[in-house]
């Protein structure tokens, strides 16, 4: 679809609301600046990011995600914006809706298109609807309501919001869903001194697993080194792009993101990148690559794969150095990435994630809602349930409430 501009006189008479069916259509600076502004910024909602998405054909209407941006502005300034896609399929997104895709199906309604709001194969949580401030962030989602409605859309999805978007969904009737993630933290207020202390405040059991793990890596000759930023260079690239499609291989299944995307983020946020290679003799075996958001202090897992098989390997590569880098430079916080309870035995503790959903059909929206009321009281549940069994030694260490939560369960 192309840009077109409409006003909504009701609300405002000096706003506009643009859609844009190609990113290119916005000002680079306008949309870092008001990203900056927002109280969950992270490197993957930047310009340069979803721009590479979609001009290396990673995330383009050929692969069932059609950029469809929408942005707000008063006079000349952008005050509000969100990356939306018109989608064919709900892959690449990290929050399960195929049960109601089926149930539209079986009663002879499209669920597809759909309008979702999130970072496309990125399930970091953090700001989706970009406004300059509370009244903007509303309306913002009023035109996407609006828009979806126009376009007889099934349904608008914004997916791993951060507290503001989800008490403006709220504030909407929109549809609210909790899932879990599991992040690690780093002591406060005294930060962690290195990886021993942060294994010194772990229980035996779970302290002596990890020495046995790093043990069997170090007993198998490998090494490793940390490349960050302009420092990787096109053959260590190379040499983690084939690792990473050898991971879908084993999978069965097709990477997401072409060469090609990774070539541009090399080019244009190279400061937000750092790769973990594994070595043995003389030789890469396997790399990790980590998001990293110096600013804030904060590190993401991304993606990962080895040209052979060690044992423990992926717990090295994925979690320990990663965290050890963590450590040394002072970094506050290390998201694992979707799922695994099993990272919880690593340190990294359950955290509720948040997304938001506005469902066209009455009745499918009030059978919904009734759903995602017994899922939320289930999932809460399960992080009471995980914390009760948290790693760490008492409730000190990474073990502290106010971080166990990336929103508030409702």
């Amino acid at each position: 679809m192309d840009s077109m501009t409409y006003q909504n006189k009701p609300v405002s008479d000096d706003y506009v609301i643009r859609l844009h069916g190609d990113l290119r259509d916005m000002d680079p600076v306008a949309w870092n600046t008001l990203l900056q502004m927002q109280a969950g910024p992270t490197p993957f909602m930047r310009y340069e990011y979803l721009a590479a998405l979609h001009e290396s054909a990673s995330a383009v209407a050929q692969t069932g995600w059609q950029p469809q941006y929408v942005s707000v502005y008063q006079g000349d300034a952008l005050i509000a914006a969100c990356a939306l896609y018109l989608k064919a399929h709900s892959y690449g997104e990290y929050v399960f809706d195929w049960a109601w895709a089926d149930a539209y199906e079986r009663h002879g309604l499209a669920y597809y298109p759909k309008l979702l709001g999130a970072v496309p194969f990125t399930p970091v949580p953090g700001t989706r609807l970009l406004a300059r401030d509370a009244a903007a962030r509303v309306l913002l989602l009023k035109a996407i309501e609006q828009w979806a409605k126009s376009e007889q859309l099934s349904s608008a999805h914004l997916l791993f919001i951060d507290d503001a978007d989800r008490e403006a969904a709220q504030t909407a009737g929109w549809m609210l869903r909790t899932g879990v993630q599991f992040h690690w933290h780093n002591r406060r207020p005294q930060p962690y001194a290195d990886f021993f202390d942060f294994l010194a405040s772990l229980q035996h059991n779970k302290r002596k697993k990890i020495n046995q793990e790093r043990r069997h890596v170090a007993d198998a000759g490998v090494s490793f080194t940390a490349l960050q930023g302009a420092a990787i260079e096109v053959a260590d690239w190379d040499f983690f792009y084939r690792c990473y499609t050898l991971t879908y291989r084993a999978h069965g299944s097709t990477p997401y993101l072409t060469r090609d995307f990774f070539h541009r983020m090399a080019a244009t946020l190279p400061q937000h990148w750092l790769l973990f290679t594994a070595w043995r003799a003389g030789q890469r075996i396997a790399v990790s690559l980590i998001g990293i958001d110096s600013e804030h202090g904060h590190a993401f897992g991304r993606y990962w794969g080895a040209t052979e098989h060690v044992n423990c390997l992926h717990f090295e590569a994925c979690y320990y150095q990663p965290l050890i880098w963590c450590i040394a430079n002072g970094f506050t916080r290390f998201e694992g990435g979707a799922q695994g309870e099993h990272k919880m035995a690593r340190g990294l503790l359950p955290v509720a994630t948040s997304s938001a959903h506005w469902l066209a059909h009455p009745q499918f929206a009030h059978a919904v809602a009734d759903f995602l009321t017994r899922e939320g009281q289930g999932v809460a549940a399960y992080i009471d349930e995980l914390n009760d069994r948290h790693p760490f030694k008492n409730s000190g260490g990474s073990h502290n409430d106010d971080d166990n939560h990336h929103v508030a369960l409702t």
